[in-house]
């Protein structure tokens, strides 16, 4: 449980470092898609901090989502090494996805863009969006994503039975 636990947070500060260089590194506009409307109006045209930020962006990018596979291949090793069945894989990847998840909805959307000034600082133009104020904007896409997680982690915990 320990080891499902670190994995666990291991996946949340990957998803903060992914955000975070997708906010401060590139001026990508796929980030924007997951904001208000008014606050992607305003930072469509956001240039990086500097020229060469959209390479460090890319890297950090790419590091956090192999990141993301590695905890979830240590997972299945860690859980084959230990003889897990079907269902303890299960509710190995349950708890990590469903943990990542509830950070996604309560750490990123609740406390960053609606209690700090975390975009702002790096998206200054930004700056008095009533977006900020509007938690719950991507509802229907979060719940989405919740219904799925069940079945990615049936679909995990099956792979992981195969060896």
């Amino acid at each position: 449980m320990i080891t499902t636990i670190v994995l666990t947070l291991i996946m949340c500060i990957l998803l903060f470092l992914m955000i975070w260089s997708a906010a401060y590194f590139l001026p990508w506009k796929r980030l924007m898609d997951f904001f208000p409307e008014d606050i992607r109006e305003k930072a469509i045209d956001h240039q990086p901090p500097f020229r060469t930020a959209p390479i460090f962006g890319w890297i950090c990018m790419i590091l956090c989502m192999l990141g993301f596979i590695g905890v979830i291949i240590y997972g299945g090793w860690d859980g084959v090494q230990r003889n897990y069945t079907y269902g303890q894989f299960f509710v190995r990847f349950l708890i990590i996805l469903s943990g990542v998840k509830l950070f996604d909805i309560i750490g990123l959307d609740y406390i960053l863009i609606t209690k700090t000034n975390f975009f702002q600082h790096y998206l200054p133009e930004t700056r008095g969006c009533a977006g900020y104020h509007n938690f719950g904007y991507n509802r229907k896409e979060q719940i989405r994503q919740c219904t799925i997680l069940p079945f990615a982690a049936l679909l995990t915990a099956w792979v992981c039975t195969l060896f």
